[in-house]
């Protein structure tokens, strides 16, 4: 089975049987208490680090840069420990390199004169602590800056700090720096959502997409992709050099529209993955040519952030660039995800060669504790009927179109 990893993801293709089979990971020695380990790295010491290091504007700025950039990618407003230790200033997505960018005695010197100074005066928790190994588990962890709503910075508040506790709650302690004619103090206090959209607040949490290309990155890498919001450009190299012009028809996801969060605010955006499987250039004409066929599963991410509830994002992405008349139905599953074991949604498809159908078996990868937003069968000649309508899928709107080329 051939898969294309995204950002995204619908699976089309005749269904009438589902399953799960799940992928378990029983192995006890991979989830020993991970804070007994002295290299562990939580998220609120490292909130409370950030807290105690003296930043000036130009770290602000390095960490606006960095999740600006991200947003630009596609990604949510977010600072990886990753990028901020080998390419500080730049987003998710940006590459090994940025050019062209320099900071002045960057955040990551700033963490390491501080971690290294609280090893050395052995301060409460930190005796057995060896500085670079904890500065390397840092560098290494999957723990990121969040910075909601930071478009709306005034280039001058000093941001909140605070940290994801992790347990679904939606306030927690947050640390405010107050400088008072030199002398530097640290307030807590409590923060929620509310606050974060009148305040500049930075959330320690963990980063769940990076691993992905969102739909701007693939469209950068290669324009056949398409242009959101605009133009539908379709893939030449998919279309059967037999077929003419006007027997093409491509399925396109117009639009997206999420109508709720799906997680606490101090876990950022929402990822969705929306799965598409199907039968690319299907021709054949007996059981026995049927058998070279293997599903092709396409997933993409989409990445809605928490403002943007609502609001419909313009995709123009293409589904199939071959929405062919062998097909009766699909098979179409949106999950958000929250992580957890590996486990599979499989289902048994149908095509109809010359009046008879036969079965086709289909696999879509997920996580046991991804949020099922909708998933089930969708005839072809519904979405033929409700062409370029929006409709609800569980908490989300799709705009569905199919458009000849």
């Amino acid at each position: 089975m051939e898969r294309t990893i995204a950002m995204l993801a619908p699976v089309f293709i005749v269904m009438n049987m589902l399953m799960s089979c799940e992928i378990l990971d029983n192995d006890p020695d991979k989830h020993v208490a991970e804070k007994e380990d002295s290299t562990y790295v939580g998220l609120e010491e490292v909130a409370q680090i950030l807290s105690l290091i003296p930043m000036q504007m130009n770290h602000f700025n390095e960490v606006f840069d960095a999740v600006t950039s991200s947003s630009d990618n596609g990604y949510d407003e977010e600072y990886t420990m990753k990028d901020l230790f080998c390419t500080p200033g730049a987003g998710v997505g940006d590459g090994a390199v940025r050019s062209g960018v320099s900071y002045k005695k960057p955040l990551r010197d700033m963490i390491e004169e501080q971690v290294r100074n609280l090893c050395m005066t052995k301060s409460d928790g930190w005796e057995q602590r060896e500085p670079d190994d904890f500065l390397d588990a840092l560098m290494e962890s999957d723990i990121q800056i969040y910075w909601p709503m930071s478009e709306n910075w005034d280039k001058e508040t000093r941001p909140i700090i605070t940290y994801d506790p992790e347990d679904g709650s939606e306030v927690n302690v947050g640390y405010r720096i107050i400088d008072d004619d030199g002398f530097r103090r640290i307030e807590e206090i409590t923060v929620d959502e509310e606050m974060a959209q009148s305040e500049p607040v930075w959330v320690v949490n963990r980063n769940s997409d990076a691993g992905f290309k969102t739909l701007e990155m693939m469209r950068r890498e290669d324009p056949d992709w398409g242009e959101g919001g605009g133009n539908i450009i379709v893939r030449p190299e998919t279309f059967s050099e037999t077929k003419s012009e006007e027997e093409i028809k491509a399925l396109i996801l117009k639009d997206f529209t999420m109508n709720r969060n799906y997680d606490s605010w101090f876990a950022g955006a929402s990822e969705f993955f929306v799965k598409i499987g199907y039968m690319e250039d299907f021709t054949a004409s007996t059981e026995a040519e049927l058998r070279l066929y293997d599903p092709m599963v396409t997933d993409f991410m989409i990445v809605v952030r928490r403002n943007q509830v609502g609001i419909p994002q313009n995709f123009n992405a293409i589904l199939m660039s071959d929405w062919s008349d062998d097909m009766d139905a699909c098979a179409f599953m949106i999950t958000e995800d929250d992580g957890g074991t590996r486990t599979e949604w499989s289902s048994k498809a149908k095509v109809f060669i010359e009046g008879k159908s036969y079965g086709v078996e289909v696999s879509f990868p997920m996580n046991v504790r991804d949020d099922i937003v909708w998933r089930g069968n969708l005839s072809c000649s519904w979405i033929e009927r409700c062409n370029g309508e929006p409709w609800p899928f569980g908490d989300v709107d799709l705009t569905f179109e199919t458009v000849s080329l």
